[in-house]
């Protein structure tokens, strides 16, 4: 019984990983989700600031006005590719989140299988021990009848 309350634990203790796992999984995602919001914010930012800047057909930009937007969007652009390498980085994470949750939870069902095992052989020579006793008990009755039939002829 003392390996049934030591797996017991184990498989407590895997529960418990397993449920920080997922945590750790959901927050990384949320992590990824924000990077990537933010991401689409610079991007869309920077289209909507050079549809507005636009050339128009009848207008005329000072070189120096032109100069600073171009300098902007450049920029927007260099803000936009370091974001895509923080999503990428949280995508990372995300990935190794998903490996930790996998583990985590093969680890449990592993030990779960492993303690239904050693709970189902207990339950076995239980009844094996319950035969015995059983099968020892009518062979002393059976005897105890013999002797007594034995001993009145």
């Amino acid at each position: 019984m003392s390996s049934l309350n030591s797996l017991s634990v184990a498989v407590e203790v895997a529960s418990r990983k397993r449920d920080d796992a997922r945590k750790v999984l959901q927050d990384t995602q949320a992590a990824q989700q924000a990077a990537r919001a933010q991401l689409d914010q610079l991007e869309d930012y920077a289209r909507e600031t050079q549809a507005r800047w636009g050339m128009k057909a009848d207008t005329t930009m000072k070189p120096e006005v032109m100069y600073h937007h171009y300098q902007f969007m450049d920029r927007l652009g260099h803000a936009a590719g370091v974001q895509t390498g923080v999503v990428g980085d949280h995508a990372n994470r995300v990935e190794a989140a998903r490996r930790n949750l996998l583990e985590a939870e093969l680890r449990l069902a592993s030990l779960r299988k492993v303690m239904e095992k050693r709970r189902h052989d207990l339950e076995r020579a239980e009844m094996r021990r319950d035969q015995k006793q059983t099968d020892e008990r009518a062979a002393l009755q059976y005897r105890s009848a013999m002797q007594g039939s034995a001993g009145r002829e």
